[in-house]
């Protein structure tokens, strides 16, 4: 299956819950992130894209790597994602800009059928100790 890769920000809330986002025109939700542009580190990508969507500056040298994970892409049909995931600490203010229409905060714990397929086999067991 053809991929695409993507680095990603996992960054949680004084409740446990992970950021989220959903881009204009799609129902599923996930991590704020995107492609990388050339010459760009996976890092780099992550805060980049953070920015560009949420509106507030992330620091790449704050980035912790928490792994590679190639799951189902959750908008391009007949793509696999393969994603570079970094956590980061938590940063007040985000808010819906570019190409995002919700920003939701979501407990890893939670049992939804909007979730992404990154989140829902990966992400999320990883952070619930499961993996």
């Amino acid at each position: 299956m053809p991929k695409i890769h993507v680095s990603a920000v996992v960054m949680h809330d004084g409740e446990g819950r992970v950021l989220h986002v959903r881009k204009r025109g799609t129902a599923t939700l996930m991590l704020p992130g995107g492609k990388p542009e050339p010459g760009e580190t996976a890092a780099e990508t992550a805060a980049r894209e953070f920015t560009e969507e949420l509106g507030v500056a992330m620091d790449p040298a704050q980035l912790t790597f928490l792994g590679e994970f190639r799951a189902a892409a959750a908008n391009e049909a007949g793509f696999d994602v393969v994603a570079q995931v970094f956590t980061h600490p938590f940063l007040d203010g985000v808010t819906a800009q570019a190409e995002i229409d919700v920003v939701e905060w979501v407990h890893p714990s939670d049992q939804r059928s909007d979730m992404a397929p990154l989140n829902t086999e990966h992400i999320f067991p990883r952070l619930l100790g499961r993996t």
